[in-house]
């Protein structure tokens, strides 16, 4: 992991009497400057991301495959790809941020969490084609490095890549003063996974009689934070400090919003050896419509039966504090639901048992049945 503050570069200095490297300043060649200007005086400090490096050392190795090669701190990492493993391997790759959640972990100063966030959304979207999560790649810009905040911050990362199952490669910290103020920070992340050619999932896989499996989320994931700040904190002027009864254990509005987005990689992976999986839906922005229509062929349509399942009641306290309508909650929230698994309807038994066993809350959810390549939403949630 590459983790440096954004520096002036080491070759761009001029070449003295010699060939000798002589370190650039503001007052070259200037008679009567008394004092050079620094980095540092621009509001970027190399020390302070050297010494974040140096914090998430031990953290990023608990991330390593045996694939990974050399150590921290090169210009790029290296991973040597197993192609004895494959016939016909074929790289995948996914990039996403967390979107404006961030706001949420910045006022709560609470940094340890939008990590695995960012490798959720990241890894969740190349199992969906099928494929092994193998190594990501990191970028935090702020305003100010603060060693110890961005190691929370890489910490968080590197979690979220060992319950991946993938190696945290590399990555860059970028500091950005008067573009960002010094408590601002956004981060995104590039992941590569692989899945032989035969194995990839699609939507020419799914069939007529094929059942829809959900996986339960842990509440909101990452997506639908503008409107859920707007209505709760703007408009509802909630403190994020407040203990919400609904939500139990005497968790605050803040903790429940922080709450990390639940990783399925590793739980698809093993669903996928286990049962005959046509396809997988990562449900992120655009609701459950309008994720699960993208694995579905033109002469289908998925049926969904509300019925099945009951949302978490951080979205009755959005819809209700918002007075938002069913339909822009299905397609701004996933409702519930982080993952759709389209599976054979003689091996569905198989793939519950299976995602029950590694302590996935899952249930069949709908059917496939012929139409034109639509979701019906049927049922209604329960209530209470």
């Amino acid at each position: 992991m590459t983790h440096v503050s954004e520096r002036s570069g080491a070759g761009s200095s001029p070449t003295g009497s010699g060939g000798d490297r002589q370190p650039w300043t503001a007052g070259s060649g200037r008679a009567g400057r008394k004092r050079s200007v620094s980095y540092a005086d621009a509001g970027v400090s190399i020390d302070a991301g050297d010494r974040a490096v140096e914090l998430l050392k031990s953290k990023v190795k608990s991330t390593r495959r045996p694939e990974v090669m050399g150590d921290l701190g090169g210009f790029a990492g290296l991973f040597r790809l197993d192609t004895q493993k494959y016939k016909r391997p074929i790289l995948a790759s996914s990039t996403d941020g967390v979107g404006t959640k961030l706001v949420i972990a910045q006022q709560m100063d609470i940094h340890d969490t939008v990590g695995i966030d960012l490798v959720a959304m990241v890894v969740d979207d190349l199992v969906a084609c099928g494929a092994e999560p193998l190594f990501l790649l990191d970028y935090i810009a702020t305003g100010e490095v603060v060693p110890d905040k961005v190691a929370e911050i890489g910490a968080g990362i590197a979690d979220g890549c060992r319950y991946a199952g993938c190696a945290l490669l590399g990555g860059e910290t970028a500091e950005h003063p008067g573009v960002l103020r010094p408590d601002e920070y956004d981060i995104s992340a590039t992941g590569v996974g692989v899945v032989e050619e035969s194995e990839i999932l699609s939507s020419e896989r799914v069939e007529v009689g094929d059942v829809v499996i959900a996986m339960r989320s842990s509440g909101l994931h990452s997506n639908g934070y503008s409107l859920v700040r707007h209505v709760l904190l703007g408009a509802g002027r909630m403190r994020l400090d407040v203990v919400i009864d609904d939500f139990g254990r005497q968790r605050t509005l803040g903790e429940e919003l922080l709450t990390p987005t639940k990783i399925y990689a590793q739980d698809c992976l093993k669903l996928i050896a286990e049962a005959e999986v046509r396809a997988l839906a990562h449900v992120t922005g655009g609701g459950i419509p309008g994720n699960l229509v993208r694995i579905l062929p033109e002469h289908v349509d998925a049926v969904v039966n509300r019925s099945t399942w009951k949302p978490q009641p951080v979205f009755d306290l959005v819809q209700s504090k918002g007075r938002i309508e069913d339909p822009e909650m299905e397609a701004t929230f996933n409702m519930g639901v982080g993952m759709f698994a389209i599976v054979s309807a003689e091996d569905a038994d198989r793939a519950l048992a299976t995602l029950t066993g590694r302590g996935v809350d899952a249930w069949q959810a709908g059917e496939i049945i012929e139409g034109s390549g639509n979701v019906q939403m049927v049922g209604q949630h329960t209530r209470g």
